[in-house]
C-alpha cells in the first residue's frame, strides 16, 4: 500500500494501537525541546515522576520567552532549568542562543525523527522533514522518560505547490493563503503535507516558516519531504550525517487535497484579530503604521533578515514608524553582524533585540494605545501583543519592510531597485558555546530551587461533577485569553497559585473571584476552544480554581488534552444551540458522574436552575477516560508505578 510521507514516519514509530483515521495510536518519540515559559512546569512533572535520565535520543530545554528580568522570578527559573537539565540527561540553550525552534531546526533536528515540543509552534521542524508536535508540558515530560506519546490517527492533507514565487511575495504569503482557505480549525485531526514542483524552490528556512505558522491551522503538525534542498541546509549546517531523503510513495492517497500555485500568490496580510483573517495586501494597503516588529519563530531565518537589510539598505525609517527586529537565534545575528546587514540594519534605524520571542508573547514592544502595528509573526489575538487597544497585522518580512519605510502598509510588489533573492549559505556560522551539555556526574549536581516555584496542582479520584456557570464565553477563545502571557505574568510560570488569580480576566475580570466564591465549578465555551499556546497552565489555572468541567461547541486539540492530563472533563454539546440556554451561575450536574464517565460517549447533563436537560458528549480514548476517573495524568502514572505496571 502506498504512504503518504506522514504515514512513513509514524508507522516506523508505532508502539500502539493501529493506524486507522480517528483511532487512538501510541508512538514512539525521539527528541523533545521545551521553552521557559513552559518548561518549569515540565521539569517539575519530570522529577516528580522519579526518573533519574532522560531517554530520548536528545532532549533540549531553551530559554527563549521569560528574557526580561525585571525581578528575581525569570532569572531564578533559568538557574532551575539550567540545574535540573544538568542532571537529568538534558541539553540547556542558555538566553541569548536562541529561539528554540529556529535553533533546533540549525542544530539538532533529524529528518524522519519524531519531536515533541512543549510549544504550539514546534511544528517548525516539519521543514526538514520531522513529525513534530507540539503539546502540554506534562506529556513532553512523559516523552523525556521514554514514555510513549499518544495522538489519534490524523487525516492527511495534501498541499501542492506549483510554480514559483515572485520577487516580493514569500513563503509567508503562502502559509496565509492556506489559512485564508482553511481557516484556524481546518487542520483539527489533521496533517498537512507539502508536495509539488514549487517546494523545491523554497530553502528551509521558508518550509519552516510555512510548517511553523501551521500550528494556526489547528493542525496536528505539517511536513515537507526530506530532499535535496534539505540535505545542501545540513551540509552548509555541518551536519550532513544526520539527513535521510524520505518522500511520500508514488500514488500515495489523501484525504483531502489543496493546490497553490505559486505564480499566481499575492503578497497578503492577516488582519485582526485571527492568523486566518487574510485579504491581499493591495485591498488594505495605505493603513497607516505605527510599529514594525520583524523576526520571531516564525520570519527570523537568516534568508528572511537578509532581505530585509536589503530593502532598508540606504534608507531611513519612517519617523513616525518604531521598527523592532529580533534574530532567530545566535546563529543568524553572528552571520548578519559579519556580513554587514546588522550595520545596514541599525543605519536605518532598526532597534536590534536580542535573539528570543520578546514581543511576539508580548514580552516587551508594547504597541502604543490604538497602534497599529505589522508583525512577521505568528498571532495577532486581540491584547497578545500587550496593548488591548492595539490592532496587530501579520505580514511577510518584505511587506514589514518596505511598510517601515513609507509608514503605511505597502505592498513588497512596488520594490524594483532591489533584487530580494537571498542564496543560502554554503556554510553557517556554526558555533554551539551557549549549549550546555548533560553532566557527566548527574549525582553530584544539586538542583537549585528559588522561592517563585510552587508545587503544581493536583485532582483527585472523579466522584461527581456537578457546579455552577462561572463563566460563558464565545468562540475562539485562545489559551491567552484562558491564562494571559505577558510581561508581567509569564515570571510567575511556575507559580500557579498565583497565575489562577488572572485566569480568564480578559473576559471576565471577576471570573477567578467567582470560582473560590462558589468552590469551582463549571466553564461554558464556543467553538474552537483553546486555539493557540500549548500552555498547559491554561488547564492548571482552572484546576486550581475547582473548575471540574468545560463544556463547549469543540476544542482545540492541545487544550483538549491538557484538559484531560489535568482531569478536567472536556464535555461537546450534541446539540450546538444548547449553548444558548446556558447563563452564567446556572447549577449543572452530571448524574451518576462516575458511572457515565467511565461508561459512556454520550452523557447527560442537568440543568438544575432552568429544569433542562442537555446531551453531551465525550470523545476521549478508553486512556483518557481512566485518566479522567483517576484525576489526570500524574494520578494515572502514580498508580500504575504502585502496582508495578
Amino acid at each position: 500500500m502506498a504512504l503518504t510521507l506522514t504515514e512513513k514516519v509514524l508507522k516506523a514509530h508505532l508502539i500502539e494501537g493501529k493506524m486507522t483515521k480517528g483511532n487512538e495510536i501510541g508512538i514512539r518519540i525521539d527528541q523533545t525541546l521545551t521553552q521557559d515559559s513552559t518548561g518549569t512546569m515540565a521539569y517539575l512533572q519530570f522529577e516528580a515522576m522519579g526518573i533519574d535520565q532522560a531517554k530520548t535520543k536528545r532532549s533540549v530545554a531553551y530559554i527563549d520567552h521569560n528574557m526580561l528580568q525585571q525581578g528575581f522570578e525569570n532569572a531564578d527559573d533559568h538557574k532551575y532549568l539550567q540545574t535540573v537539565t544538568h542532571k537529568h540527561g538534558i541539553y540547556f540553550s542558555k538566553p541569548g542562543n536562541g529561539i528554540c525552534h529556529q535553533v533546533h531546526l540549525e542544530r539538532f533536528g533529524v529528518p524522519g525523527q519524531t519531536l515533541l515540543g512543549s510549544d504550539s509552534h514546534t511544528p517548525t521542524g516539519g521543514g526538514i522533514g520531522m513529525i513534530a508536535i507540539g503539546a502540554g508540558g506534562l506529556d513532553v515530560a512523559v516523552a523525556m522518560g521514554g514514555g510513549t506519546y499518544y495522538i489519534t490517527m490524523p487525516q492527511v492533507i495534501n498541499v501542492e505547490l506549483t510554480g514559483k514565487l515572485r520577487q516580493g511575495v514569500s513563503a509567508k504569503d503562502i502559509i496565509l493563503e492556506v489559512l485564508r482557505k482553511l481557516g484556524v480549525k481546518g487542520g483539527l485531526g489533521r496533517v498537512v503535507e507539502y508536495t509539488g514542483e514549487g517546494i523545491q524552490s523554497l530553502s528551509v528556512p521558508e518550509r519552516a516558516t510555512i510548517t511553523n505558522m501551521g500550528a494556526e491551522l489547528g493542525a496536528t503538525t505539517s511536513v515537507f519531504p526530506s530532499d535535496e534542498v534539505t540535505h545542501s541546509f545540513l551540509k552548509a549546517q555541518g551536519r550532513e550525517e544526520v539527513f535521510t531523503a524520505l518522500q511520500p510513495d508514488e500514488g500515495a492517497l489523501y484525504d483531502d487535497k489543496l493546490v497553490i500555485d505559486l505564480d499566481e500568490l499575492e503578497p497578503l496580510v492577516a488582519l485582526p484579530y485571527s492568523p486566518d483573517n487574510v485579504k491581499t495586501v493591495s485591498e488594505v494597503a495605505g493603513i497607516k503604521v505605527d510599529q514594525v516588529a520583524i523576526g520571531s519563530c516564525t520570519n527570523g531565518s537568516y534568508v528572511d533578515l537578509v532581505k530585509v537589510s536589503k530593502i532598508l539598505k540606504g534608507k531611513t525609517v519612517h519617523q513616525d514608524v518604531s521598527l523592532v527586529i529580533s534574530p532567530g537565534s545566535k546563529q543568524v545575528l553572528t552571520m548578519l553582524a559579519a556580513n554587514g546587514a546588522l550595520a545596514d540594519l541599525v543605519a536605518a534605524g532598526a532597534r536590534i533585540l536580542e535573539s528570543g520571542c520578546g514581543p511576539c508573547i508580548g514580552m516587551g514592544q508594547a504597541p502604543a494605545t490604538d497602534a497599529i502595528s505589522l508583525r512577521t509573526f505568528n498571532r495577532n489575538f486581540k491584547g497578545r501583543c500587550g496593548t488591548t487597544s492595539a490592532d496587530v497585522y501579520l505580514v511577510s518580512p518584505e511587506t514589514a519592510a518596505i511598510s517601515a519605510l513609507t509608514g503605511v502598509l505597502t505592498s513588497p510588489l512596488a520594490i524594483e531597485d532591489v533584487a530580494l533573492h537571498v542564496e543560502m549559505p554554503e556554510a553557517f556560522v556554526v558555533n554551539d558555546n551557549m549549549v550546555i551539555s548533560p553532566s557527566m556526574t548527574p549525582s553530584e549536581v544539586e538542583v537549585v530551587r528559588g522561592p517563585n516555584i510552587k508545587p503544581f496542582p493536583l485532582n483527585k479520584l472523579l466522584t461527581d461533577c456537578k457546579g455552577k456557570v462561572l463563566i460563558k464565553v464565545e468562540d475562539n477563545i485562545t489559551t491567552d485569553h484562558i491564562m494571559p502571557s505577558n510581561a508581567s505574568l509569564l515570571p510567575f510560570r511556575s507559580n500557579v497559585p498565583h497565575l489562577a488569580k488572572f485566569c480568564l480576566t480578559p473576559c471576565d475580570p471577576e471570573f477567578p473571584n467567582r470560582a473560590k466564591a462558589n468552590g469551582g465549578g463549571i466553564i461554558v465555551g464556543g467553538d474552537n476552544y483553546g486555539q493557540g499556546s500549548s500552555r498547559e497552565h491554561a488547564a492548571l489555572a482552572p484546576l486550581e480554581l475547582g473548575i471540574r468541567a468545560v463544556i463547549t461547541k469543540s476544542f482545540a486539540r492541545i487544550h483538549k488534552a491538557n484538559l484531560i492530563n489535568s482531569g478536567i472533563i472536556p464535555l461537546v454539546f450534541v446539540n450546538a444551540t444548547d449553548y444558548d440556554t446556558i447563563d452564567v451561575m446556572d447549577e449543572l450536574e452530571i448524574p451518576d458522574a462516575k458511572v457515565q464517565v467511565a461508561n459512556e460517549m454520550y452523557l447527560i447533563i442537568e440543568n438544575k436552575t432552568k429544569a433542562l436537560t442537555y446531551s453531551v458528549k465525550l470523545e476521549v480514548s478508553p486512556r483518557e477516560r481512566q485518566m479522567l476517573l483517576l484525576g489526570g495524568k500524574i494520578n494515572m502514572i502514580k498508580e500504575a508505578v504502585q502496582e508495578g505496571r
